[in-house]
């Protein structure tokens, strides 16, 4: 039985006379293509937008943002593999006109444009709104950590660099040492030279003054650490590991799962995070009241009373606090509040009456509670805390307000539920999908260019899956025809 055999590498044969028609008509290229054309690259404020009259002609913007949304659409984001790429890949040949630009060139145009690639995103989920593909009625927030182009042996902490001064004046006192030692060793040992030491002892010292530089930049600008690849990057917990990281907040519309924005930001958790992405998302959705998921990790009173303020409905998991013995049995949530007579009562059953206010910054924000003399003769006192005079009971101000959030929260938890699946999925799919769950650029401006690339090319990859090629074809030639010249 012999095999299956290809043709002979000699034999004449007759290619397509033209590159399109190796491309088919439901080929994404083709909206990649339609898109980019009627974009306003210099309203958008893209380099080179509008040509120079002398100098060497540079490459069209568009032609340009067509490898990137190319590229991340199939995964490629090295600006090294999009040269080898553009040379090889029918469809790209396609693309491009067959144009090789080299990979300084398309790295340049990233670095060159950071800004307006954030403005095409931004241009791209109006055009999603206008298709009326956002429901604007129910959206997710939750926030991931992106590895940063920067090793964890970059970063410094104080306590860091104390240690590693300590270490190095300890290595400068033993070199010291031996200069001083005038006893031979036998001739089998090797024994570095008062010349050798002396070298050593100069590099140890330029490392000591690099690591004091470092601690006097951090005392100067009142920060906690220091990453010196990527200064805008922070330490921290990424799945279990302790990375050099950006945490990116995105909003995520319900009604077919397409993002409506994000945010990078420099922050190790989502605390004070809610509130920002709300106000962002009444703008981006044009609509003032919608309903609002995201995780416990949000919890912070300010941002929720901000929300009920302003008629935005909110699903987030109340956060429960420790005592200070750890007895969960006798958290602040096992501490009943009684509204008609402003009391509290604890899980032995004692009423612990309205103390006083607690102000800050001279400002009213809550109530306390106690009962000394039921805590005095109290059997599980030790459990409760270790204050000599009792417990003491806190109520924020408006924590009626909290109550509240919390019980429509459990009430709707089927919908609650749905939180996972509309925002976590993005995620899921960049990271571990299109592998892209670090940045290949440095500083915040560079890393938001970079994400907004990935996001865009998630919600176009949606899109076509919810619209297919050729209704996303349809109406992007609408559209070209609705925009005035």
């Amino acid at each position: 039985m012999s095999y299956i055999s290809g043709e002979d590498r000699n034999q004449s044969i007759l290619f397509p006379q033209s590159l399109e028609e190796y491309i088919t008509k439901d080929n994404p290229v083709r909206i990649i293509n339609e898109y980019v054309t009627q974009l306003d690259l210099q309203k958008l404020k893209f380099t080179h937008a509008i040509p120079k009259e002398i100098g060497r002609p540079p490459y069209h913007p568009g032609d340009m943002l067509r490898i990137y949304l190319y590229g991340y659409l199939n995964h490629i984001r090295s600006s090294r593999r999009l040269e080898t790429e553009a040379k090889r890949n029918i469809e790209l040949m396609w693309l491009l006109r067959k144009l090789t630009p080299d990979f300084k060139t398309i790295a340049d145009f990233r670095k060159d444009n950071k800004k307006a690639l954030v403005q095409v995103f931004r241009d791209f989920t109006r055009l999603l709104s206008n298709w009326q593909l956002f429901g604007k009625e129910l959206i997710a927030i939750d926030g991931s950590k992106f590895r940063a182009s920067n090793s964890k042996r970059n970063n410094y902490s104080k306590k860091k660099l104390a240690r590693h001064i300590n270490y190095i004046n300890e290595k400068i006192a033993g070199y010291l040492t031996e200069l001083d030692e005038t006893d031979q060793t036998e001739a089998g040992d090797h024994k570095p030279d008062a010349k050798e030491v002396q070298k050593r002892i100069a590099q140890l010292k330029e490392r000591k003054a690099k690591y004091q530089g470092y601690q006097d930049s951090l005392n100067e600008t009142g920060k906690n650490e220091l990453s010196t690849t990527d200064p805008d990057a922070r330490l921290m917990n990424n799945n279990h590991r302790v990375e050099v990281s950006y945490n990116v907040q995105t909003t995520v519309d319900a009604k077919h799962n397409l993002i409506a924005d994000f945010k990078v930001t420099d922050k190790p958790n989502d605390q004070r995070q809610l509130a920002p992405m709300v106000l962002r998302s009444k703008k981006i959705l044009g609509k003032n009241e919608f309903t609002v998921l995201a995780d416990k990790g949000y919890y912070h009173i300010h941002d929720l009373v901000y929300c009920h303020k302003n008629n935005i409905t909110t699903y987030v998991p109340r956060k429960v606090y420790a005592n200070s013995t750890g007895d969960r049995q006798f958290f602040p949530d096992q501490f009943c509040y009684d509204p008609k007579d402003n009391c509290y009562y604890c899980p032995t059953g004692k009423r612990l009456s309205y103390y006083q206010g607690r102000r800050e910054y001279g400002q009213l924000v809550g109530y306390q509670y106690r009962n000394r003399k039921a805590c005095s003769s109290c059997p599980v006192k030790t459990r409760c805390s270790k204050n000599a005079m009792g417990r003491t009971i806190f109520r924020h101000k408006d924590q009626d307000i909290l109550d509240d959030i919390d019980r429509k929260t459990r009430e709707n938890l089927k919908t609650y539920k749905l939180r996972q699946m509309i925002v976590e999925h993005p995620f899921g799919t960049i990271k571990r999908a299109w592998g892209a769950s670090y940045f290949l650029t440095r500083r915040k401006a560079s890393v938001s260019a970079e994400m907004a690339l990935s996001l865009l090319t998630y919600n176009l990859k949606r899109v076509i899956n919810i619209l297919g090629t050729e209704e996303v074809l349809r109406r992007l030639r609408e559209n070209k025809q609705a925009v005035p010249v």
